[in-house]
């Protein structure tokens, strides 16, 4: 379900993309000859902001992983911690044993 909604989603922006440029070069305030010019020199920039935003997002998602295993590193470091106490603590109370316990069924003499 997600897939079909993903592909729906990615056809969709390529569709309003191609209309969208249709639509700017049909109205654009320029010759033909000075929106060519522009054009290509767009068309040479867009690997040179591919790579930009492809490693400013590495580099975002190398920072997430680090602060995400910060994180799993000191939840470890507490749930640790907080598995020897209660360890501690139930030791500690623990329930008498069978020879500690007054024996109900003596008579009295």
């Amino acid at each position: 379900m997600a897939d079909k909604n993903r592909k729906t989603f990615v056809g969709g922006m390529l569709i309003g993309a191609a209309i969208g440029a249709v639509t700017g070069l049909l109205v654009a305030p320029c010759k033909g000859r000075d929106t060519r010019k522009i054009l290509s020199k767009t068309v040479t920039a867009v690997p040179q902001m591919a790579e930009d935003i492809s490693s400013s997002v590495q580099l975002q998602a190398d920072r997430l992983s680090t602060a995400a295993g910060d994180r799993w590193h000191d939840t470890l470091d507490r749930l640790s911690t907080a598995i020897s106490a209660g360890i501690v603590a139930s030791q500690s109370v623990r329930e008498p044993s069978i020879s500690d316990r007054p024996n109900i069924n003596a008579v009295d003499e």
